[in-house]
């Protein structure tokens, strides 16, 4: 690590050469997995006019995320984390060609649409199993780039980095793919994978912080899950989050939204994907400016009920100004109980654990929004879209009161 006693400011972490690149990396990365997604969804539906086809997407996803999950954890910690990373960007890079070629003049002589759809979803589910690996080890870098003094200031950036990457593949993808078509933006999405291919190239080698044959793998997996267990901090953030990103997933729905109940196309389809990124990438720019001080906790579960009310509004509306801006302040809500819930992971979890702590995490918030797509695909289909879409926001309130009871210690938490 360099510049251990770099003065404090809102640009401490990002003073660190590596930690950069790092960033600069995991932007092009980003960017490209969100424009990747939002052309699948927008794809899909329009290959098979279903919206359950939209949450099949997110299961094709979710069932290998989750499944190698914890081995992954273990492997990651016993593992050289440099290879292991750009080993996963350059797989995703070969997913993205793999897309282009179906979408292409090819693809569409050679195979029928449902060939294609199931296609997709083969290639999605690869991509499951690589994310599963990669997701957590980007998190894991961060930490051993930066000192720990600069841990918080680093969370903010890289979530900061994140959350940009996010609006501007949701926002950009849905105009690409208006101007493009699919195989235009999908070459896109491959340039901008194999460009953070390159910048990470530039780490240096992450050696493992634990010896080989130490333990069992079964043994090393327990270590991990248990230490989140006991942890009640990190255990009540990461259920909250798990819970709100499952039943409040309106997003999924949006290509819905955007062509059949708003009706505005796919360039309003990519102003409402990127709405709630939006909110997400300012609220993040302040509290990289102004972190917070007091009252995290607390802070954390208002801001998830905050969450809860604006997916219920957005379900009812007929509006599309006012579903923009609550998706918007829906996303400003989210930013602050992401920045908060990855500041607690890094705070509370020992360097020789991170791998298997971050899967764990991965597991369970990150696959969440797979399974929160595959949930929202199921309930429009048995209440209709916009009764799925309020349900779910009255879910998220639910899973706030219930958390805000049971779980005391997150609700006084202060870092």
């Amino acid at each position: 690590m360099e510049n251990d006693s770099l003065p404090s400011s809102p640009l401490e972490a990002i003073r660190i050469t590596e930690f950069r690149n790092l960033v600069i990396g995991r932007f092009l990365f980003i960017m490209g997995l969100r424009m990747m997604s939002t052309l699948v969804g927008w794809w899909i539906y329009n290959l098979t006019n279903a919206p359950i086809a939209i949450g099949i997407v997110g299961l094709s996803e979710f069932i290998p995320a989750v499944s190698f999950a914890l081995y992954a954890g273990h492997v990651i910690d016993l593992s050289e984390k440099r290879n292991m990373l750009l080993l996963g960007v350059s797989l995703y890079g070969i997913a993205a060609l793999l897309l282009l070629t179906l979408s292409s003049h090819f693809g569409t002589q050679y195979f029928h649409p449902h060939a294609i759809a199931l296609l997709i979803y083969l290639i999605i589910f690869c991509t499951g199993v690589v994310r599963s690996f990669t997701g957590p080890v980007f998190n894991v870098v961060l930490a051993q780039v930066v000192p720990k003094k600069s841990l918080q200031n680093a969370t903010t950036w890289n979530q900061g980095a994140y959350l940009s990457a996010s609006v501007s593949g949701h926002a950009l993808g849905g105009f690409l793919i208006a101007g493009l078509g699919n195989t235009g933006t999908l070459a896109v999405v491959a340039v901008l994978v194999f460009s953070a291919f390159a910048v990470l190239i530039t780490l240096k080698p992450k050696p493992p912080l634990n010896e080989r044959g130490e333990k069992k793998t079964w043994d090393s997996v327990k270590e991990g899950l248990v230490f989140v267990f006991r942890t009640k901090e990190l255990l009540g953030a990461i259920s909250l989050d798990l819970f709100a990103v499952l039943f409040g997933g309106a997003v999924a729905m949006v290509p819905v939204y955007a062509r059949d109940i708003l009706k505005v196309g796919v360039r309003g389809f990519g102003f409402l994907n990127g709405a709630s990124d939006m909110g997400s990438i300012c609220v993040v720019i302040l509290l990289t400016l102004f972190p917070l001080k007091r009252k995290q906790g607390k802070t954390l579960l208002l801001a998830v009920a905050g969450f809860g009310i604006c997916i219920i509004i957005f379900g009812i509306s007929r509006i599309f100004w006012l579903s923009f801006g609550v998706l918007m302040i829906s996303g400003i809500l989210d930013g602050i109980s992401v920045v908060t819930r990855g500041t607690i992971m890094q705070l509370k979890t020992p360097d020789n654990m991170r791998g298997r702590v971050m899967s764990v995490n991965s597991m369970f918030i990150n696959s969440s929004n797979e399974l929160g797509q595959f949930e929202s695909g199921i309930m429009a289909r048995l209440l209709g879209v916009i009764p799925s879409v309020v349900f779910g926001g009255c879910m998220t309130l639910l899973v706030v009161v219930s958390t805000w009871f049971k779980a005391p210690s997150l609700r006084k938490m202060e870092y």
